[in-house]
């Protein structure tokens, strides 16, 4: 009997280039409070964000992935057509087809590359290297352009005091591509589905269309749950990562956690004794937490502001509503 042919593609993958999108609108926590029962004071204290960035009226996940994308593409060295592949992990594309990722393509010149959308919140971009770089490494693409984005004033209830300060807009991209050295350390990924309701839409689509008096479906958190969860089991994970990269803590130029908040951040560095020379992306202060965006948002800033060189080693790791995580150790561009 034939046997079916396959293909191999690169020996490895990394990340070329990043790239970011921030919209124009600059939102203090005193214009969150003109509607939330808050105060800055106790905004900063229990989150750290400062000021957060909303989208304009119309501009969609797509038009802000696609800023960020062609940044990337950019920086890269490359053509949109040498692109074969758009990634969008997002979790506010307002409509179910066509994709995101399929718009963003269209608008960046790239609509001849295969291109799909990643749904698992926060985690989204972490989970989208992932699977670029089995793509690369696979054969089936040599560059993939990964984009996380998100526009969470759309799904937030400005008045909910346990979410409402701390969601922003913006995108954030990288370019991977093939590597003859390992760019991109294997991932440690899962999810805790069994706890899935501590972060949900309040309700569906359908409900909304056909119940009268149906509210806008918005984001729900338990907060306090969510808080817990992710430092005392992300940390664990993001050790597996480095152990998997065979890596320790002290080797690495950076660390790259979803930017929930800055108390999230903190403990779990404080978990994982990162030394003080490693650069813990603090981006959340002035972005809020972006969903999808915040990572790759976070470290597009570390890159261009230098606080990190090219080569060095950044822990990556991503964890929202799923309850979903992923994260890998990834050689910076």
């Amino acid at each position: 009997m034939s046997q079916i042919g396959s293909r191999r593609g690169a020996e490895y993958a990394r990340i070329l280039s990043t790239g970011a999108y921030r919209p124009e609108r600059i939102v203090t926590n005193d214009e969150i409070c003109e509607v939330l029962d808050s105060s800055d004071q106790w905004i900063r204290e229990r989150t750290g964000i400062v000021t957060r960035r909303f989208a304009a009226p119309g501009e969609t996940v797509a038009d802000m992935g696609a800023h960020a994308g062609t940044q990337a593409i950019e920086r890269a060295g490359l053509t949109p057509s040498d692109i074969d592949a758009v990634i969008m992990a997002t979790s506010t594309h307002m409509v179910s087809m066509p994709s995101a990722a399929a718009l963003a393509a269209a608008i960046m010149g790239c609509g001849r590359a295969t291109s799909f959308d990643l749904t698992t919140a926060c985690a989204g971009f972490t989970h989208g290297v992932s699977v670029a770089n089995d793509m690369v490494r696979g054969g089936s693409a040599r560059h993939v352009l990964v984009i996380g984005s998100d526009r969470m004033t759309d799904v937030v209830d400005p008045a909910d005091r346990g979410s409402a300060m701390i969601f922003g807009d913006g995108a954030g991209a990288v370019v991977i591509g093939p590597s003859d050295v390992p760019g991109i350390g294997p991932t440690v990924w899962g999810s805790d589905a069994d706890q899935s309701a501590a972060l949900v839409q309040t309700r569906s689509w359908t409900e909304y269309r056909d119940e009268d008096d149906a509210a806008w479906p918005v984001l729900s958190m338990m907060g306090p749950k969510i808080f817990r969860w992710a430092v005392w089991e992300m940390a664990p994970v993001a050790r597996r990562a480095l152990e998997a990269a065979e890596v320790d803590v002290a080797d690495l130029a950076a660390f790259v956690p979803h930017q929930a908040n800055i108390r999230i951040i903190d403990q779990m560095a404080k978990q994982l004794k990162v030394p003080d020379h490693v650069v813990v992306a603090r981006d959340v202060v002035d972005s809020g937490n972006t969903t999808a965006g915040s990572i790759p948002l976070a470290l597009d800033r570390l890159i261009t502001e230098g606080q990190v060189t090219s080569g060095g080693l950044a822990l990556l790791i991503g964890f929202g509503a799923g309850l979903s995580y992923s994260a890998q150790v990834v050689e910076l561009p």
